[in-house]
């Protein structure tokens, strides 16, 4: 199994992601003209148990049989690169992208899984090379994740990354014709994407996590606040310059709790693009899930509702 697995279209995914607290798994529904609908949000401790046994729990309480199940790596079980999109033939293209991979991996190409992901050019533009994602994780923490899965008896259909999940959210919440930043903090820390017509064009981690926003000491706070306006502002730089075509309508910020509103402030004073908090039932109806009513909640839930969203990628 690869990234990105092609499956056959589904009005609904299960996404599962693994923490070290525990599960966290949803299930969202597309609607035609309409929010989509979350179905499923919840938690699994790992109170303790070995193994595959929470997950066997969770599997069990959810009747994971009826659903196409993804799940997420987490953020350093993978890399995510930008590469130069190699002139070669569909069937070859993994493996041109595998001979471009070995010397940017931290680890020998031989134990690396790859998939790719394009990236659109500009359809005005004169055809040229051009920019894709390709993604390597190494062999050994897919085949651990497949088996955790198979330990459980829940059939697992794909695997994903963080940056599709919060992709698939952004996309959501995109203005007509007009591209869309979307900022998001976690235990891991935070991660910057941009998307364009429900597509990712950019993913950038930064290395400041949610309890380091939530740092009572001012000073440190601060200092984060600066780490973060600066890794924005060269990559909104960056990313003008290499998408001069698409027009970014603002940045929104993912739901995190209390630390949003001083964070909001700061941005505001400090980016030259628009800044905003997301409502996730702008985007989403979960009106019958009293689970995600708080924003500390929605926080906790966010990458596995983006991961439920997953849609069939291109064939590449």
């Amino acid at each position: 199994m690869g990234f990105f697995s092609k499956a056959k279209s589904h009005d609904a995914w299960l996404a599962i992601c693994v923490g070290v607290d525990g599960l966290r798994a949803a299930s969202v529904t597309r609607v035609t003209d309409a929010r989509p609908v979350v179905s499923v949000c919840l938690f699994q401790p790992a109170s303790g148990a070995a193994g595959s046994a929470p997950l066997e729990r969770l599997g069990k309480q959810l009747h994971a049989a009826r659903y196409d199940c993804t799940t997420l790596l987490n953020s350093g079980q993978y890399q995510l690169l930008a590469v130069d999109a190699p002139n070669v033939p569909p069937d070859e293209l993994k493996t041109a992208v595998r001979w471009r991979l070995k010397d940017m991996l931290d680890f020998h190409i031989d134990d690396a899984t790859i998939d790719v992901l394009d990236i659109p050019q500009d359809k005005n533009a004169p055809t040229r090379g051009h920019t894709m994602f390709a993604v390597a994780a190494r062999n050994q923490v897919i085949s651990d994740r497949q088996a955790l899965f198979d330990a459980a008896k829940v059939r697992l259909r794909a695997i994903d990354i963080p940056e599709m999940a919060q992709r698939n959210i952004s996309a959501l919440a995109e203005p007509p014709g007009r591209g869309l930043a979307m900022l998001a903090f976690d235990d891991e820390g935070g991660l910057l994407t941009i998307t364009y017509a429900g597509e990712l064009y950019l993913a950038r981690r930064i290395d400041v996590s949610l309890a380091q926003l939530n740092d009572g000491d001012v000073e440190q706070r601060n200092g984060n606040y600066d780490r973060i306006t600066l890794e924005l502002q060269r990559s909104l730089d960056h990313f003008d310059r290499q998408y001069h075509y698409i027009t970014l309508a603002k940045l929104v910020l993912a739901p995190m709790g209390e630390a949003a509103a001083p964070l909001l402030a700061y941005l505001t004073a400090n980016l030259y693009v628009p800044v905003e908090s997301l409502a996730l039932a702008s985007v989403l109806d979960f009106d019958g899930l009293p689970e995600l009513q708080s924003e500390q909640a929605q926080q906790q839930f966010f990458l596995a509702l983006g991961g439920a969203l997953r849609h069939e990628e291109t064939q590449l």
